[in-house]
């Protein structure tokens, strides 16, 4: 019996950690197949080493593309190394080019596919993070959802745990309510990050900065978007670091772009780095769904610079903010009123699991096997 795990970017080497130790625990043998989507050391090699995931078996080094070719030269390059190991089952995480990849490439090889953060939607079609996980999700066998709301949502598009199918390698759908991984690993990993102390590190107060992330092309592909969310930054009476995301700093260079004094840049961040840059912000300003859930988990106000969310959870009780409101972006005000919210009195439900969804991931798919294989 052998698992492959498809992985590429950064949330999904994440999601890959609480899993892979969770199988290593239990002497099930599995192989990592890297695409390279993410390929910059802080952003690939430092997460591997930090967190403790095994070295990828095959690492496909195809790097940054266009959406279509990336995902294109992806797929046959998948298909070539799964011909190759033949695994039993490969797994999926997320929303990314590598995520649709992987899933394309082992069902048209008639391998099952269990799909990691199954079931989240943002309603935004022109987001590639959402046609990927639509597509994965219909094409998955196992699937595995972190909240109630995403079970919810592939039961209404007829994604149902016991139906049945006709075909080899999806004859029956399994869908669990399994917790989020990304929990699993901020709760693991949450003291060691707290060693870290990078706020101190970079001569920053406790609760006096703000940190922010930007990367998604709907903030930086639009002529003078990212300009004007940069001059709303500058607004604030607040310092900010900025760990700058290579596509987001190529954008800067392109359209020369003057950073505010209150912008402190700093790059990409490892996980235990940014988890405890988290933990001590006084808000966090971001379009990343991993750091919107990772802020949640922290109890840290967040602001999502974007007009949706797939993790609407954490807007129930004002622990996120969408910045942009009919098209019109209103980052300095969003970021007053997180700043305002009373973390001691604020409710927070622990919408994501108990930590152990790892462990119940691998009790489900041993399960499948046992019946289907």
């Amino acid at each position: 019996m052998r698992w492959a795990f498809i992985v590429g970017a950064r949330p999904q080497f994440i999601k890959l950690a609480p899993l892979a130790h969770e199988l290593q625990r239990c002497r099930i043998p599995f192989q990592i197949i890297h695409t390279g989507q993410h390929y910059d050391d802080n952003m690939s090699r430092l997460f591997f080493e930090e967190l403790n995931i095994p070295r990828a078996d095959i690492n496909l080094n195809i790097g940054s593309m266009s959406h279509g070719a990336q995902t294109g030269e992806m797929l046959a390059r998948i298909e070539d190394s799964l011909k190759e190991k033949r695994p039993a089952i490969v797994c999926v995480f997320g929303d990314t080019n590598s995520t649709l990849a992987g899933a394309l490439a082992a069902s048209k090889l008639k391998i099952p596919v269990a799909h990691v953060e199954a079931g989240l939607r943002s309603y935004n079609f022109e987001m590639p993070e959402e046609q990927n996980r639509i597509v994965t999700d219909h094409l998955s066998t196992l699937l595995f959802c972190p909240t109630q709301k995403a079970m919810a949502q592939l039961s209404d598009e007829g994604i149902e745990d016991g139906k049945k199918y006709s075909g080899s390698y999806l004859r029956e759908r399994t869908v669990v309510l399994s917790g989020d991984v990304m929990a699993d690993a901020l709760f693991s990993f949450s003291l060691k990050a707290a060693e870290k102390r990078s706020a101190l590190a970079l001569g920053l107060e406790e609760d006096g900065y703000a940190l922010v992330t930007l990367h998604r092309a709907e903030n930086t592909d639009p002529p003078g978007r990212l300009r004007k969310i940069i001059h709303e930054l500058g607004e604030l009476q607040l310092p900010l670091v900025f760990s700058l995301h290579p596509r987001t700093e190529k954008v800067l260079r392109k359209e020369q772009i003057e950073l505010p004094e209150n912008i402190r840049i700093i790059e990409p961040q490892g996980y235990l780095e940014m988890i405890s840059l988290e933990r001590t912000a006084r808000c966090i300003i971001t379009d990343s769904g991993g750091v919107q859930k990772e802020a949640y988990l922290l109890k840290v106000p967040c602001i999502t610079v974007r007009a949706e969310t797939e993790w609407p959870e954490t807007l129930t009780h004002g622990w996120n903010r969408l910045a942009e409101r009919d098209g019109t972006l209103h980052v300095t005000e969003k970021v007053e009123e997180a700043m305002a919210l009373d973390r001691d009195k604020a409710q927070w439900p622990a919408c994501y699991g108990d930590g152990h969804a790892a462990e119940k991931i691998r009790e489900s798919i041993v399960s499948w096997e046992e019946r289907f294989l």
